[in-house]
C-alpha cells in the first residue's frame, strides 16, 4: 500500500507491504524510502511487514522549516507507529535513520524491538566528523570530483552545505537509474528552506552516556573502508547487546543497503527470525 499519512502536522509518505513482524526502515540523510525497495523490501516482505517512509524534508513528506532533530524525528517515528497501529517493531535504519532509531529506543523503549543500525553517524560524535583532518572529507571530495568534474576546494571540504549541493550534482550511481541526473529539488529544499544541517548537531538526550543505556539487541553494520570508521569504534565499545560486523569495503563504502543488499538481508534474516514475535524481544512490559 502506498499512501500518506498526517502526523505532527506534517502529511508523510509511506509503504506498508508484507505479512509477519512489522519491520520500520528509515532512510539516511538526503535518501527517502526508495533506498530500501530497489532489492530488500522485495526479498523481505515474504517474513515481514515492512513500513518504510519518507523522512520529514525528504522524498514526498513534508518539509517544515524546523523540527530536524533526531528528537523530533523519533517522535515522527512514534507517531506513524501510533497512526498505523503498530505497537512495536524491529528498526533497521541506515545513517541518520540508524541514530533516529536508537533516539527511539532511549525515549520509548517499549515501542522498539531489536536494532540494526547500518553505519550510524551519531550527533553526540560530531567531533569526530568536525576535524578537518577527518578523511570522510578527503573521501567525499573525491566523490565528487569523480562524478561531477569538480575539484573541491581543500577550504571548502568541512562546508557541509556546499559539499551535499555538489554532491546532487552528481549522476544517479545505483540501481537501475545509474548515470541518470538526480532530482535535485528535494535536496536543495532540505538545505536552504530548514534547518537540517544545524539541527544534526543538537545532541539532546541522545548522550553517549544514554547511549550505553539502550538495552535492545543492536546489530552494528559498518562497511570497513567507511570514513565513519572511528564512529564504529567508539560505538562498538559503548554499546551493550550489541554485535558488531564489519562488511567487505564496498565500491561507494557508506551506502551498504544499496551495494551489498544480499549480504545486509542475510545478516537482518538471522538476527530478526521471522517466527520471534517482536514483543518477545524485551518482554511484554506496559509502556
Amino acid at each position: 500500500m502506498v499512501s500518506k499519512i498526517l502526523v505532527n502536522s506534517i502529511n508523510f509518505h509511506y509503504w506498508q507491504v508484507g505479512e509477519g513482524p512489522d519491520i520500520v526502515m528509515l532512510h539516511g540523510l538526503t535518501g527517502n524510502l526508495a533506498v530500501w525497495h530497489l532489492k530488500m523490501v522485495p526479498l523481505l516482505r515474504f517474513k515481514y511487514r515492512i513500513t518504510t517512509y519518507d523522512l520529514r524534508g525528504h522524498g514526498r513528506s513534508d518539509a517544515p522549516p524546523t523540527g530536524y532533530t533526531t528528537r523530533d524525528m523519533a517522535e515522527d517515528l512514534r507517531g506513524i507507529m501510533d497512526a498505523l497501529e503498530i505497537e512495536r517493531a524491529h528498526l533497521v535504519g541506515h545513517s541518520l535513520g540508524a541514530d533516529i532509531s536508537l533516539h527511539l529506543a532511549l525515549l520509548y523503549p517499549d515501542r522498539a524491538g531489536k536494532l540494526v543500525l547500518i553505519e550510524p553517524g551519531i550527533p553526540a560524535l560530531v567531533n569526530l566528523r568536525k576535524d578537518p583532518n577527518w578523511e570522510g572529507w578527503r573521501y567525499w571530495a573525491e566523490l565528487i570530483e569523480r562524478y561531477t568534474g569538480i575539484k573541491v576546494p581543500r577550504e571548502k571540504w568541512t562546508d557541509i552545505g556546499y559539499m551535499v549541493k555538489l554532491s546532487a550534482e552528481a549522476p544517479i550511481i545505483y540501481g537501475p537509474a545509474r548515470g541518470l541526473p538526480r532530482k535535485k529539488d528535494a535536496a536543495l529544499r532540505l538545505l536552504d528552506e530548514t534547518t537540517m544541517i544545524q539541527d544534526y548537531d543538537v545532541v539532546g538526550e541522545l548522550t553517549l552516556e544514554n547511549l550505553a543505556k539502550i538495552p535492545h539487541p543492536k546489530l552494528l553494520l559498518y562497511d570497513e573502508g567507511s570514513p565513519y570508521i572511528g564512529t564504529f569504534k567508539v560505538l562498538r565499545d559503548l554499546l551493550i547487546n550489541c554485535t558488531p560486523i564489519l562488511f567487505p569495503a564496498s565500491e561507494h563504502h557508506h551506502f551498504t543497503p544499496l551495494e551489498q543488499p544480499e549480504l545486509l538481508i542475510e545478516h537482518i534474516e538471522a538476527f530478526l527470525p521471522a517466527e520471534e514475535p517482536v514483543s518477545s524481544v524485551l518482554g511484554d512490559r506496559q509502556s
